[in-house]
């Protein structure tokens, strides 16, 4: 069992820049996946990117066009979520997400078992 807690979350202006945390405990992380997704009001949630169990492998949605960068500290069981050039479009609750897996493939997981509560990331004009 995994547990995850989302950090990092504010109140930014447009062309800001954010970095959130998602601490994991109770099982070593390096076993594990991990995924960040969002959900914006009156919204279905949605894929931002995800990062395989080593850090050698990223994949991310389209709409981050080089933006957002996910980085992995396994040795803090920490994954980053670096990013940059906000708009008032990138607003929404921020989860972390994480699945056992050592594929270098994480694009290709089916899901994620364990979930974070989510960080409040709000971007002003």
């Amino acid at each position: 069992q995994v547990q995850l807690v989302e950090s990092g979350g504010g109140l930014v202006q447009a062309g800001d820049s954010l970095r959130l945390s998602c601490a994991a405990s109770g099982h070593p992380f390096v076993s594990y996946a991990a995924g960040w997704f969002r959900q914006a009001p009156g919204t279905e949630r949605e894929f931002v990117g995800t990062i395989n169990w080593n850090g050698a492998s990223t994949y991310y949605a389209a709409f981050v066009k080089g933006r957002f960068t996910i980085t992995r500290d396994n040795a803090k069981n920490t994954v980053y979520l670096q990013m940059d050039s906000l708009t008032p479009e990138d607003t929404a609750v921020y989860y972390c997400a994480a699945v056992w897996s050592y594929s270098d493939y994480p694009e290709k997981l089916p899901g994620y078992d364990y979930w974070g509560q989510g960080t409040q990331v709000t971007v002003s004009p």
